[in-house]
């Protein structure tokens, strides 16, 4: 039995909050920096090349990227030869949430009910996903989630019959009514299977996934191509101003399901998808 000591935990989340929410990824700076070479529209070629200009300054400067910094979910990997002493894990992560927002002076946009609207003022509580998995280390994922892309996600409780193209009308009828809204050019994820709440809670996690990285099964992996080709035809674009690049990437992931449905979520991030990994 391996023992970690809950204040390295709640250090590695502070470090990861104030990271990813101030330095763009790679996997979407090349994304946004090949559509450069691609768009045909020179108004969204500027767009992105702004995008790509902010990227900087916030690395250099150590600022947000966007001024919504998101609210904090957590993917979480435990081994099961791992003990945690002190805080409980998630007391711990929570901790390092409200150190990450506060030390980082990132916007805190936690509010403590859903109807009263009063805000924590340290954007805590974080939502958090625990699985359980073989060995002696703890992985955090985290995915700082902003609303307005995260608004513009959409879950249907399809019919078997509907089937392949009851998914594929589903996905690009979701980014046709989010248009600009989500800050585009966007990742989409997309979660297929399992229960409602399960399939919500696959097209958050497909998210987290590097948009270089196709979906292992190769089924998956052609409908990850084919519809992000159907995306960028819409001709949403670069801050919605028209264009070939209004997705970067499409991630799916699926779960087994019930002989009678057909869940599908859709979740939506904006074109900086941020995210962080740490293994402790």
């Amino acid at each position: 039995m391996r023992v970690i000591n809950s204040k390295e935990i709640t250090k590695a989340v502070r470090d990861m909050c104030i990271g990813a929410t101030c330095h763009l990824n790679k996997d979407i700076r090349d994304a946004i920096e090949q559509g450069i070479k691609t768009e045909q529209s020179e108004v969204s070629k500027g767009v992105l090349k702004n995008l790509i200009d902010n990227a900087d300054i916030a690395d250099r400067k150590e600022v947000p990227i966007c001024q919504d910094t998101g609210m904090a979910v957590f993917f979480v990997e435990i081994g099961k030869e791992v003990f945690v002493e002190g805080d409980t894990l998630t007391d711990a992560i929570n901790k390092g949430v409200s150190q990450g927002y506060t030390e980082g002076y990132l916007r805190k946009s936690v509010v403590k009910d859903p109807l009263d609207r009063v805000n924590t003022k340290d954007n805590t509580p974080a939502v958090i996903y625990y699985d359980y998995v073989p060995g002696d280390k703890i992985k955090l994922t985290f995915a700082p989630k902003g609303f307005g892309s995260e608004n513009k996600g959409g879950l249907k409780m399809l019919n078997p019959s509907d089937g392949l193209q009851g998914v594929i009308d589903f996905v690009i009828d979701t980014v046709r009514h989010a248009g600009a809204n989500p800050c585009p050019p966007i990742v989409v994820g997309v979660g297929i299977g399992g229960t409602m709440d399960k399939a919500a809670v696959l097209s958050k996690k497909a998210l987290t996934r590097d948009i270089t990285i196709r979906n292992e099964n190769p089924y998956y992996k052609e409908l990850e191509e084919e519809l992000l080709k159907k995306i960028n035809m819409l001709g949403i674009g670069p801050a919605g101003l028209g264009g070939t690049t209004t997705a970067l990437a499409v991630n799916i992931e699926t779960f087994p399901t019930h002989i009678a449905g057909l869940p599908v979520a859709v979740n939506i991030n904006c074109h900086a998808t941020r995210h962080a990994v740490a293994t402790i």
